[in-house]
């Protein structure tokens, strides 16, 4: 069996603590893991009786954050299928379904989960997986429903009987329409799993999606493989329609079963959706720190600073370093028609936090005007950045901890903590961690121009441009 993991959102719904090059999947919102390590550890017992393996489908820009915590989980990844663009489900489960038969044949069962999802009872999710599984090997397309809790206007429903039958698949309704499927029975919130033979959904998106189909097996058959990925062809990939699988699929294929899961399940996909899983006051408020309220009801908060309500309620509060949101409860799906407007403006607030993470580490800005910027820089044992040079800044840098071998043109240095050294605007650079412990330095950045993509690449030991 494969395992396809899907890390292609953006999780935008959850700015700012999900941003472009480090969305929601990856970022430890409840507990010190992300739901993309919760996912590949609740699937653990999946993989021994299956005797499985776990497929990546993620951006590019992403391929690392998933080695990183897939290694710091002790998780084995086999394989890596990297995006340029994302385009929804379908065009990624076909690239899935080429590359598992690729590797392991026709017959391969394929288990496509969202990475970014919280579910509970493992006992139950076990035994719907099984289920699935055998229908999946009668040459059916698996999707699963989930027993709903509450009329949520925020899934879309599978409408299920008679054993499993899929009669119809319904976009995300109304409150009315969701308490009349409540009342129903017959319902199902639509979770985004999915269970199948990767020649059935191939011979299947060939039938009803032939378009996606034909341009995925072109890009897949040009795309090389790199060691344990395939960085798929970006300009045909541009090519591709963007849909999902249940539009592209499920919603025309006559092999469709539903597998209703009994488990407690949360797509996280809003604040709203966020909070429920958050532990409250008597007065219904949440918070992640010290939160000091008076006459104030049903809030949401989250700030690594103490905050003080008065009389307020319903509210959904999110601080970061760099951002604020304050918007009502109900009302947090509006962010992704916000967020179209600070990419104009702001577009680095939609993509980056203050702390970014790179293969190497991590880098935080401390302190940014127009003319300089100071940053600490934190390189793991044995990493290196790029051999590079920047036309705009000069750089600063000052050894805080830890030892660093530093080229700078054709000369070597080797610094220690409180050492410092100077790189001039052109010259070719290159800062390494010869160490056994983290790298930390102050880099004080001046010119006239620092942004990030005033980088030049000569060489570079993760193969970025």
């Amino acid at each position: 069996m494969t395992i396809a993991i899907l890390c292609g959102g953006s999780g935008t719904r959850l700015w700012p603590l999900s941003r472009s090059l480090l969305p929601k999947q990856f970022v430890p919102l409840l507990e010190d893991t992300s739901f993309f390590t919760q996912t590949l550890l609740r699937n653990i017992p999946i993989i021994e009786k299956f005797d499985g393996h776990y497929q990546i489908i993620a951006n590019q820009d992403h391929y690392f954050l998933a080695q990183d915590q897939a290694r710091n989980a002790n998780v084995e990844i086999k394989s890596y299928i990297l995006e340029s663009i994302g385009k929804n489900t379908a065009p990624a489960l076909v690239f899935s379904a080429l590359d598992a038969i690729k590797n392991y044949g026709e017959d391969e069962i394929i288990l496509a989960l969202p990475s970014d999802h919280l579910i509970k009872n493992s006992k139950n999710y076990e035994k719907a997986i099984q289920k699935a599984v055998q229908y999946a090997e009668q040459d059916y397309l698996v999707t699963f429903g989930i027993k709903p809790s509450s009329p949520h206007t925020g899934y879309g429903y599978i409408q299920s009987k008679n054993n499993d039958n899929v009669e119809k698949f319904v976009e995300k309704p109304c409150l009315e329409i969701a308490k009349k499927y409540i009342n129903e029975k017959n319902y199902f919130w639509n979770s985004g799993m999915f269970c199948f033979k990767a020649s059935t959904l191939l011979s299947e998106m060939e039938l009803h999606a032939k378009e996606v189909y034909k341009i995925c097996k072109e890009v897949y058959q040009i795309s090389k493989k790199d060691g344990e990925y395939v960085r798929l062809d970006p300009e045909i990939s541009k090519k591709i329609p963007e849909i999902s699988i249940d539009y592209a699929l499920m919603e025309k294929s006559q092999k469709v079963k539903c597998v209703i899961g009994d488990f407690l399940w949360n797509d996280m996909g809003s604040f709203e959706s966020l909070s429920e899983e958050w532990e409250k006051d008597t007065n219904g408020n949440a918070s992640k720190n010290t939160f000091i309220a008076t006459e104030s009801k049903n809030n949401f908060i989250i700030s690594d600073k103490i905050v003080v309500a008065i009389n307020i309620n319903d509210l959904i509060v999110i601080d970061t370093k760099d951002s604020l949101l304050i918007t009502k409860k109900g009302e947090s799906q509006k962010i992704k028609d916000v967020l179209k407007r600070l990419k104009q403006s702001h577009p680095n607030l939609t993509q980056i936090h203050t702390t970014a993470y790179r293969p190497w580490g991590n880098y935080t800005v401390l302190l940014e005007s127009p003319s300089y910027k100071i940053k600490q820089i934190i390189v793991k044992p044995k990493s290196r950045l790029s051999l590079q040079k920047h036309f705009h800044r000069n750089e600063h840098w000052t050894i805080v901890s830890g030892s660093a071998s530093v080229t700078i043109g054709d000369k070597e240095i080797f610094l220690k903590a409180n050492e410092s050294t100077y790189i001039p605007m052109g010259q070719l650079h290159r800062l390494e961690n010869p160490g056994k412990i983290d790298l930390v330095i102050i880099e004080i950045q001046v010119g006239e121009y620092l942004g990030e993509d005033d980088i030049i690449r000569i060489e570079d030991d993760f193969r970025r441009c």
